[in-house]
């Protein structure tokens, strides 16, 4: 069955070139959720003004990719830990967020997020905000597959692909 999840973990020039490598991954597309204004443009959310965070919506196969697997992919790869922040990128649009979708994506969500700090994984507690989707405007077209059209651009050359090569070592069994 094909669902979908949301999630923000900073840029997602990053969280899209993550998670488009994932088995049972069908799309994902770079977008803003979690504010007030209809249909931002990317300066106006990059101004804080909006409330939306930058996010990732991600349509998935259930029974190739479960949600939970998701969702370590998520946490693994940003720092959950960090109040609107991460890296040099600062800012509410860059929050760590599960948008979720139903009842059993929350409850998913808030049990891995206890599980973590429960275990101290990250030696910090986790800051991720857990809310539902309450609307998903896809990012301009020159957002779309940002790394794969532009691997040359320095800032995909410093933090994307770095990002990226840390994924595909430690989720290896994950990718296509």
């Amino acid at each position: 069955m094909i669902r979908k999840a949301t999630f923000g973990s900073g840029c997602f020039w990053c969280t899209e070139g993550i998670f488009k490598q994932l088995k049972g991954v069908r799309r994902v597309t770079s977008g803003y959720s979690g504010g007030l204004r209809k249909n931002p443009t990317y300066e106006q959310v990059c101004s804080g003004a909006t409330g939306h965070a930058e996010v990732v919506q991600i349509e998935f196969d259930d029974d190739v990719i479960k949600f939970a697997q998701l969702l370590e992919v998520f946490w693994n790869t940003h720092d959950p830990t960090t109040l609107n922040r991460q890296g040099a990128d600062v800012g509410t649009q860059y929050r760590s967020v599960v948008f979720y979708h139903d009842s059993i994506q929350k409850e998913t969500a808030l049990a891995i997020k206890q599980a973590l700090d429960d275990s101290d994984a990250f030696g910090n507690k986790i800051v991720t905000e857990i809310s539902p989707i309450e609307n998903f405007y896809p990012a301009e077209d020159y957002h779309q597959d940002y790394y794969k059209n532009n691997p040359d651009k320095g800032y995909c050359q410093m933090v994307v692909r770095p990002k990226i090569e840390k994924f595909q070592k430690v989720f290896r069994e994950y990718i296509q």
